[in-house]
C-alpha cells in the first residue's frame, strides 16, 4: 500500500485575517496534491489515462488544527480508498512531523469532456489506482459496528434496552 506524497508550499496570501490558512485554501491544497497524483500516470508516461477529464462530485474535510504561515511546506499524503465502475474516492492527510492539520476525502468521477458525460474507470486507470488502495478506516469502523450489531443473538439486550427490561421487571 503506497501513498502519494506531495510537499505543498504555503503562500502568504493563503492566510486569513486570523493569521492561519483559510479553510478554502485547504481545498486548493488538496487540488494541487490530487492533480500531481492523478497526472503522474499520464500524459508524461505516454498514457492517456485521466486525460479525458475528471470532475469532483464531493468533498469532505475535517479541520483538526490551525496551520499558520511558515517557509517549510506541509506534506499532503493521498491514497485511494474506493474504486467503483464510475467513480473513485481519494483520502488525504495534510500534516508535518509535528501535527495533523486536516483529514479529507474527495469523490472523483471520470468524465468524457467531448461527450459531456461521466464515463467508466478504464482498466489502465484502475491498475494505477490499485497501487494506492488502502481500506477506508472510517468505513471499516462502521462496518465492524454493523457486523457486531447484526451478530447479536436474538432476544439479547444491551445498555439502555437491558436497563428498561430490568426496570420493567423490578416493580
Amino acid at each position: 500500500m503506497a501513498r502519494h506524497i506531495y510537499p505543498c508550499p504555503l503562500r502568504w496570501s493563503d492566510m486569513d485575517a486570523f493569521g492561519h490558512v483559510n479553510n478554502v485554501t485547504f481545498l486548493r491544497y488538496l487540488e494541487e496534491a490530487r492533480v500531481d497524483f492523478m497526472w503522474r500516470l499520464a500524459p508524461g508516461n505516454g498514457s492517456d489515462a485521466f486525460t479525458g477529464g475528471v470532475v469532483v462530485a464531493r468533498h469532505e474535510i475535517d479541520y483538526l488544527k490551525p496551520l499558520v504561515h511558515r517557509h517549510r511546506p506541509v506534506t499532503i499524503e493521498t491514497w485511494v480508498t474506493e474504486i467503483k465502475a464510475a467513480y473513485l474516492t481519494l483520502r488525504y492527510e495534510i500534516k508535518d512531523e509535528d501535527a495533523l492539520y486536516v483529514r479529507a476525502a474527495t469523490r472523483i468521477v471520470p468524465y468524457d469532456l467531448d461527450q459531456e458525460r461521466p464515463r467508466r474507470v478504464t482498466p489502465e486507470e484502475e491498475k494505477f489506482l490499485t497501487e494506492y488502495l488502502e481500506p477506508d478506516p472510517v468505513r471499516k469502523g462502521a462496518a465492524k459496528k454493523a457486523s457486531k450489531a447484526s451478530t447479536k443473538p436474538a432476544g439479547s439486550a444491551d445498555g439502555a434496552e437491558r436497563a428498561e427490561a430490568e426496570g420493567a421487571l423490578s416493580v
